[in-house]
């Protein structure tokens, strides 16, 4: 199987820092026929708190079913991600094979099963082979500890790129590291995480904050990020925390540097999230849509996913065209308050639409230019209230069509 070319819009792995209290190590268990590691192992030092967030899809796999589950209990000694065989709707057979998965590496470890955490990724309806996932689990548990860029490679399927991002924050004295790395590139709809994403630290934090922040975080970056409108089977993201540190563990909000390490949390998820935008299968541009003066903050996101994800608005982006009627239409169809005659429409910084009205005379040689570029900024004003939102999105091209028909060959 050959290896797609990068997206245009890919940007460079970065250069991520070790986390203490993390090894990463990949092994090739063969669930496609392609010649590259599809298996990857994180083990966590004994201790690590865990905090997940979980597709909304009713036909979720076991996997999630089981990472929902045990995410309650706060702690983690194992991930393994498991890239080509989603191993979702396999009824009996594939909850079998995640628990063989968890036995064998909790016996390895000398953990409860519990701490064992399983994701897999790709073709749903196949269920998982026990014997492939048996054999790469051992390859990887000896195999020599890698990178960042390796395992986030590893975890892949139609992404075009490597996708990770780093961080750090001053607690008190304390200087703390994150690393994360992100799998997605179709099938991406905000319904919580719609990907795979993998983030440590070695802050110590407790399990309960731990859970908060993730949350927190996720709201307005990965519930704001869409390719396709679709919302996949086996969606997680998991926040590690292994306290190697040694900063005083951060309880709530009033803990001194929560709030630092916050903004730092942030950072790394807004940017996993959007390079999974910037992955869009076919995608040639990055579109933002800003929406203001909505109800509020979620409506105002409501308003902005039903724009972006518009096959109308990602035509005409894809197309590098101003219809901003496209806009007009999605607005109207999102169910939010909204009142035609304040709404106001705008394209790279230029107002084409204000208050219910085309821009009579507007410079449309500016806007067909910001729309040639790769980077497409969509203004949309509700004019009713102070809500605001910023939605993440792609274009949609032929390059989409052909990814999905061929998915399965």
């Amino acid at each position: 199987m050959t290896a797609p070319a990068p997206s245009p819009l890919a940007r460079p792995f970065p250069a991520l820092p070790d986390i203490a209290g993390v090894t990463l190590r990949t092994a090739r268990a063969g669930y496609k026929d392609w010649d590259r590691a599809d298996l990857t192992l994180i083990e966590l030092a004994e201790g690590t708190a865990v905090a997940g967030v979980f597709t909304r899809n009713i036909c979720c796999s076991a996997e999630v079913e089981m990472g929902r589950e045990q995410v309650t209990l706060g702690r983690a000694r194992a991930v393994v991600v498991n890239a080509g065989n989603s191993n979702a709707f396999t009824g009996r057979r594939g909850r079998s094979a995640v628990e063989a998965i968890v036995a064998q590496v909790a016996q390895y470890y000398g953990c409860a099963p519990s701490d064992v955490f399983v994701s897999s990724t790709g073709v749903i309806g196949v269920p998982l082979p026990q014997d492939k996932a048996r054999a790469g689990i051992a390859a990887a548990l000896v195999a020599e500890p890698c990178g960042w860029k390796a395992a986030a490679a590893a975890i892949g399927t139609t992404d075009t790129f490597p996708k990770g991002a780093g961080a750090s924050a001053l607690l008190g004295p304390v200087r703390v590291l994150l690393a994360g790395i992100v799998k997605g590139s179709g099938m991406i709809a905000p319904d919580m995480a719609t990907m795979l994403g993998f983030i440590t630290t070695d802050a110590a934090i407790a399990p309960g904050f731990l859970q908060e922040l993730l949350t927190k975080a996720n709201a307005s970056t990965f519930s704001c990020i869409t390719v396709d409108g679709d919302t996949s089977t086996s969606d997680t993201v998991l926040l590690m925390a292994t306290g190697a540190a040694g900063n005083p563990p951060l309880e709530s909000w009033d803990s001194p540097g929560a709030d630092a390490f916050y903004a730092a949390l942030h950072q790394v998820c807004r940017d996993l999230a959007q390079l999974v935008v910037r992955d869009g299968e076919g995608a040639r541009k990055f579109l933002t849509v800003r929406v203001t003066g909505a109800a509020s903050d979620e409506s105002a996101r409501i308003i902005g996913l039903a724009v972006a994800n518009s096959p109308l608005v990602k035509t005409a982006i894809a197309g590098e065209d101003a219809n901003w009627g496209r806009v007009v239409m999605a607005v109207g169809k999102a169910g939010q308050p909204a009142d035609r005659d304040r709404l106001s429409i705008g394209f790279g910084g230029i107002w084409t639409a204000r208050e219910g009205e085309p821009v009579e005379g507007f410079d449309e040689a500016p806007v067909a230019a910001h729309l040639k570029g790769e980077e497409v900024e969509i203004a949309v004003d509700i004019g009713i209230a102070e809500g605001t939102a910023m939605v993440w999105s792609c274009d949609l091209t032929h390059g989409y069509i052909a990814i999905n028909a061929d998915y399965r060959s």
